[in-house]
């Protein structure tokens, strides 16, 4: 715990079989309470190694739910077992554990009621062999949203967050896409609610065994991720008014 706070990782899993030790490896168990992780359909054997590593909640899917589907089953689960600060963190060792500490002080200090593990901070992204055409549309489609929902961050793209438990009540996560866009909603129901975001340096790792979606998938989502950045405007403009930010 941290200070009387419940401390719980949550791990959306796909194919993280080569990984998943070497992550769990570094997660600071001094802090952490319980780890979930949820499998989503995977064809390897993540969940058996789960399993064998100890996991103290593992959810299976037995039909792939996508990204979001994943995460929806991960935050409830959290809710259910009273964790009182929720850290995201991908089991493909893309992004490295030991800042849970740093982000946990954040919320539990009171700072911030959300943090996110940005790659676009001092030169992580790029360092860490991020592909170009994926640095650029990050750096396009955040410098497109900052506009539209009318606020500043240095990416809205990164997989590695945590939230405080007051967060996850106040927003209405379950309504979000199951696909990757996922992710840019619940920002975008975050600002919308008027809840400040705190930003920590991250370096990341680009290799073969880590998640990565292909050009056309990419693009898929960069259209999706437009689209909520528009439909956030118009809602503040009190001209729509979506179910996710009910």
């Amino acid at each position: 715990m941290y200070k009387n706070k419940k401390v719980v990782v949550v791990l959306p899993a796909y194919n993280a079989a080569a990984t998943l030790k070497k992550t769990l490896d570094e997660v600071p168990m001094s802090i952490v309470d319980e780890i979930i992780l949820c499998d989503d359909a995977s064809k390897d054997n993540t969940v058996e190694l789960a399993k064998e590593l100890g996991i103290n909640h593992i959810i299976v899917h037995t039909i792939n739910k996508g990204y979001g589907g994943n995460q929806k089953s991960l935050y409830n689960k959290a809710l259910e077992v009273g964790a009182d600060i929720i850290i995201m963190l991908h089991p493909d060792y893309q992004y490295t554990p030991k800042l849970i500490p740093t982000m946990v002080n954040i919320i539990g200090e009171g700072l911030y009621d959300v943090v996110l593990g940005s790659r676009i901070l001092g030169k992580g992204a790029l360092k860490g062999g991020m592909p170009m055409y994926k640095y650029i549309a990050n750096r396009f489609l955040t410098a497109a949203q900052n506009l539209l929902i009318n606020y500043k961050l240095s990416e809205y793209h990164t997989g590695y967050r945590a939230f405080g438990r007051n967060v996850l009540e106040q927003i209405n996560y379950n309504a979000n896409s199951d696909d990757f866009v996922f992710d840019n909603q619940m920002l975008s129901q975050i600002v919308y609610k008027g809840i400040d975001i705190a930003e920590v340096t991250c370096p990341t790792k680009y290799f073969k065994e880590a998640s990565s979606i292909n050009f056309k998938r990419s693009t898929i989502y960069g259209l999706g991720v437009l689209n909520v950045s528009f439909r956030h405007f118009f809602a503040k403009m009190g001209i729509i008014n979506p179910e996710i930010y009910r």
